[in-house]
């Protein structure tokens, strides 16, 4: 049986992430998904999902607040290479450095890049960026099937990453420029985006995932 897990580090948005993959587990038999903070259920996950809402400061310190935790975590993610999610935050604290309220703060370091602000290139440009985007595609990938172009993803957020290679990126959204909305490298996934709060669209890149096996 496999199972997925949705890790709690205190950054909130729990609920809703929980619902829609329990959801599509249940349709796809997909096994089962638990909201967790036990290192054991991490080490021993066949999934792992890094959700995030807050600032990456905050959220970096809630992570590695519990030792074992984030341990279990790199082990499961990096030595054993179990397919990985970081959503909104969770995706951006892959990245070298981030630069919100402390500049130049380590980032977890499993993909290339800095999380920096969204550039506003003239007043129409309102910062959160928030609202509906449709994606655009740098290149197939199992994760991307059956979206399209035309298919909106949600976004709240301020701060994007700013990938070092980027090779790694299958997606981005226009909005004062490029903002990349999807990267794969190897076992590692992310989303600019939340595909909890993204409806049917959101619901089938969730199912891309729990079917991926890297």
């Amino acid at each position: 049986m496999m199972e997925t897990v949705i890790i709690d580090y205190g950054s909130g948005n729990l609920h809703s992430a929980l619902k829609s993959f329990q959801k599509v587990a249940n349709l796809n038999k997909k096994g089962h998904v638990t909201v967790t903070a036990d290192p054991k259920l991490v080490r021993y996950a066949d999934k792992v999902v890094l959700p995030g809402v807050g600032s990456f400061n905050d959220c970096l310190t809630g992570l590695k607040s519990n030792n074992d935790l984030y341990y279990n975590l790199t082990e499961r993610v990096l030595k054993d290479g179990v397919p990985f999610l970081g959503i909104c935050v969770g995706f951006q604290l892959l990245a070298d450095y981030g630069h919100e309220n402390v500049v130049n703060t380590p980032g977890l370091g499993w993909l290339g890049g800095e999380v920096k602000k969204i550039c506003r290139k003239n007043k129409d440009i309102k910062i959160p960026h928030m609202g509906w985007n449709s994606l655009i595609f740098d290149r197939e990938h199992p994760l991307t099937k059956k979206l399209t172009s035309e298919d909106d993803m949600y976004f709240v957020h301020s701060y994007h990453l700013q990938l070092k290679n980027p090779s790694n990126r299958l997606a981005y959204v226009n909005y004062s420029g490029e903002i990349t909305a999807i990267i794969a490298k190897n076992n590692i996934s992310g989303t600019q985006f939340h595909p909890e709060k993204s409806q049917k669209t959101g619901q089938t890149f969730i199912e891309n995932f729990m079917n991926w096996s890297p």
